[in-house]
């Protein structure tokens, strides 16, 4: 399993259409094939930071299987005017402490 981390700093008072952006876009990730789950979750300390995880069976079906989809083309679409600055989007391995 891979998991893809990304945080993302959304333009202040742009949360909820951010969030409503989100809810919409979900669908279009999740139909791919390897998918396994996502969660996005907002920062206590900093309201407008969130962290998004992806759960992929392997790094090509996030790499390939859906940023080279036209589902992307419209989950770019949905989502990436929110972000400043762009997210750094990092992939990690097996658990290391046994979980």
């Amino acid at each position: 399993m891979i998991l893809e981390s990304a945080l993302l700093d959304v333009k202040p008072g742009e949360e909820a259409a951010f969030e409503a952006a989100m809810r919409e876009a979900r669908p279009l990730i999740a139909a791919t094939p390897g998918f396994r789950s996502i969660a996005v979750r907002r920062c206590l300390e900093t309201p407008n930071r969130y962290l998004l995880l992806v759960e992929w069976e392997k790094l090509e079906d996030h790499t390939i299987g859906f940023r080279q989809s036209a589902r992307y083309e419209t989950w770019r679409a949905l989502l990436h005017r929110f972000y400043d600055p762009f997210p750094r989007v990092e992939h990690f391995g097996d658990d290391v402490a046994g979980g």
